[in-house]
């Protein structure tokens, strides 16, 4: 049993045909899918999404690529789903310098990074985070602003040797297609030193397609490739990743885990 903790079913790209891109990733053992939203459109989408499909649940919330111009009604009507049962998480939320260079726009995004987390920590939820090229930003946000329900740095960029102050959070790190590729370096030796039960597994479809899919839209189904690579630098067999994984994923999100059942 696997859990892609981190797809986007509510993406046009793969949306229109997700009764196939499901079953496709179930032909590799994907059995749960946690659909992360963006905005307020895609949160309820994937809350809709989460209510079709017995193995979908959400996560909704705000990306800080998608926070400007965001009313404080349309905030708290997609806040306002935070108690229901099929949504896990708030995110995915956070940091993204890459495309922002004005000091107030980078103000604007930690001030609704932090306002996220106290709504999650409010329904105790955990969060997952996006961080792209912030990450002191990000790590002195979450210190002074600690997610008392855990949650998981998405798609993990960071270094080995910033791993413990995740981990001290009480975080998860979330390792996505970018392991597979044969030149990334620093997400092998994360993959490699990453405390097993610390580790869950992401395909942040339809990006980040892994090696040696680059350039194709991505799918829950791929995460199999991301298993083998993680497996292969870790010596360890895919069968024992694989358990470890699911498990870690159903507590991260408070879901529970059926093999406990069989």
């Amino acid at each position: 049993m696997i859990f892609d903790t981190h797809c986007h079913l509510n993406d046009e790209a793969l949306y229109h045909r997700i009764d196939e891109v499901m079953e496709n990733a179930k032909k590799v053992g994907v059995n749960k899918f946690l659909v992360v939203g963006w905005d307020k459109e895609s949160s309820l989408l994937a809350i809709d999404i989460a209510h079709q499909y017995p193995e979908c649940y959400a996560a909704i919330g705000f990306h800080p690529c998608n926070i400007e111009g965001v009313s404080e009604e349309d905030f708290l009507d997609v806040m306002s789903h935070l108690d229901d049962p099929k949504v896990v998480a708030l995110g995915e939320i956070g940091l993204d310098y890459h495309w922002v260079q004005d000091p107030i726009l980078k103000e604007h995004q930690k001030e609704w990074f932090i306002k996220q987390i106290k709504y999650a920590n409010l329904h105790q939820k955990p969060i997952s985070i996006h961080n792209r090229e912030a990450f002191a930003d990000c790590l002195n946000i979450l210190k002074e602003n600690r997610p008392l329900y855990s949650g998981v740095m998405h798609c993990y960029s960071g270094s080995v040797e910033l791993l413990k102050d995740v981990l001290d959070l009480g975080l998860y790190i979330g390792l996505d297609g970018p392991v597979t590729f044969t030149n990334a370096k620093t997400p092998k030796e994360v993959a490699q030193d990453v405390p097993l039960d610390k580790l869950v597994v992401e395909t942040d479809s339809p990006y980040l397609s892994p090696h040696p899919l680059r350039g194709t839209v991505n799918e829950p189904k791929n995460i199999a490739l991301i298993i083998d690579e993680i497996a292969r630098v870790r010596q360890q067999s895919k069968k024992h990743i694989i358990d470890a994984l699911y498990k870690n994923s159903c507590r991260l999100f408070g879901i529970e885990n059926e093999e406990n059942h069989q």
